[in-house]
């Protein structure tokens, strides 16, 4: 006998990796110029020139053996004193070196955070639209995860809907900003609404929530848009990056955990998430992309590519007549569908090569993600069939 739920976790498919496999399929079939694949958040602009430059130096300097060999099990602390420092020069927050754990991505440093803090039967909330696997995550730790609303209007956070959520068991809030997958950007005044309703949590519980804040599209921000560090915001936060997007490395899987340096109980959060990763089999990120991020601390890929695609996309959305948030950041757009059925509407697009992955996974039915991560002219081209589509259902 197996245990249920990661045999139903694997039956059960990721809508986008799904969707996704089904565009290669498609594309090996009927040729990838006819197929109008929006599904998988996948950068279409190459790593900055730094990345490459850095590998050819690190293989130049390095011997094999040390090269390639392991690190710390918490990373190299070269690495997170790089990181401390930008935390400190960008966003004026003090961060602890020795309060940083390099993972594997963003998935390995949520799940390895969630781990460390969960009870069985806690409770932690997040917003929709939420990224699909955060359910995964949250109940791989033991957990629940409880989907908050957000406001209908512009997908900022429902201060009264998330003071109705909080309970004796929750345990963590999980916030996404840029979200994916909607693009939107937490305003100021949203993090402060958080912050003040967790901090009045405690003070009416004795419980402390702690907040995890997601955050592998934190440079993709366009027309001047801030993200707010939450480090400045509440002092139990903890900040779960990846270079995936930024540096355009999504294969090498290289992240990390910030425990803010105000948290009270900092040390045994650090601690347990040392144990965590350990017990998951997480130690060690790859070596030799610890070193070349440590390279390129604050350089970026050339989003300018994704704020033009995003704009050619909404004007023809726009003009067609499809309903949407404007996304601030990210690399995605959430257009609501033209049927309650997210999934029908889905199938039906496919009918004209569109593959738009429907939005009942992410806890706010009645929308599709298209991901804008891909190439003009395919978005160009895209437009007679978005116009198709809708024009069925007139």
């Amino acid at each position: 006998m197996l245990p249920e739920k990661p045999l139903a976790w694997g039956r059960t498919r990721s809508c986008i990796r799904d969707l996704a496999e089904y565009g290669w399929a498609r594309k090996a079939e009927i040729g990838a110029e006819r197929v109008f694949d929006f599904s998988i958040g996948n950068p279409s602009i190459p790593a900055p020139e730094g990345v490459n430059r850095a590998i050819a130096e690190l293989i130049a300097e390095y011997d094999s053996i040390t090269l390639h060999g392991y690190t710390t099990a918490a990373g190299l602390l070269s690495l997170r004193e790089r990181i401390a420092a930008d935390y400190l020069t960008r966003f004026s927050a003090v961060v602890d070196p020795e309060r940083i754990y390099v993972t594997c991505g963003a998935a390995a440093a949520l799940s390895i955070s969630l781990h460390a803090l969960l009870l069985p039967g806690d409770e932690v909330i997040t917003f929709t639209p939420f990224f699909a696997e955060y359910r995964v995550f949250v109940e791989g730790a033991g957990g629940t995860l409880v989907a908050v609303p957000s406001r209908v209007d512009d997908l900022q956070i429902d201060g009264a809907a998330l003071e109705r959520a909080l309970t004796e068991r929750t345990k963590a809030v999980i916030v996404n900003s840029p979200n994916n997958p909607s693009g939107v950007v937490l305003s100021k005044e949203s993090i402060q609404t958080l912050a003040e309703a967790l901090r009045r949590h405690k003070a009416k519980t004795g419980h402390t929530v702690y907040l995890i804040s997601d955050e592998p599209y934190r440079e993709l921000v366009y027309d001047g848009v801030e993200v707010p560090c939450l480090l400045n915001a509440y002092d139990d936060t903890l900040i779960c990056y990846s270079f995936s997007k930024s540096l355009s490395i999504p294969g090498e899987r290289l992240g990390y955990i910030v425990v803010s340096s105000s948290m009270a109980d900092g040390d045994d959060v650090y601690y347990g998430i040392m144990g965590a990763g350990r017990s998951l089999g997480y130690v060690n990120p790859p070596s030799l992309f610890q070193r070349v991020v440590e390279r390129c601390i604050g350089q970026t890929s050339d989003i300018e590519q994704y704020r033009q695609n995003r704009d050619l996309l909404c004007a023809g959305l726009r003009e067609i007549g499809y309903d949407f948030v404007e996304p601030q950041g990210a690399f995605y757009v959430f257009v609501r569908t033209l049927e309650p059925d997210a999934k029908a509407f889905s199938e039906r697009a496919k009918k004209h090569e569109l593959l738009l992955v429907p939005s009942d996974d992410f806890g706010c039915p009645g929308f599709v993600r298209l991901a804008y991560c891909v190439d003009a002219d395919m978005i160009r081209r895209a437009m007679p069939a978005f116009r198709a589509l809708m024009e069925e259902y007139r």
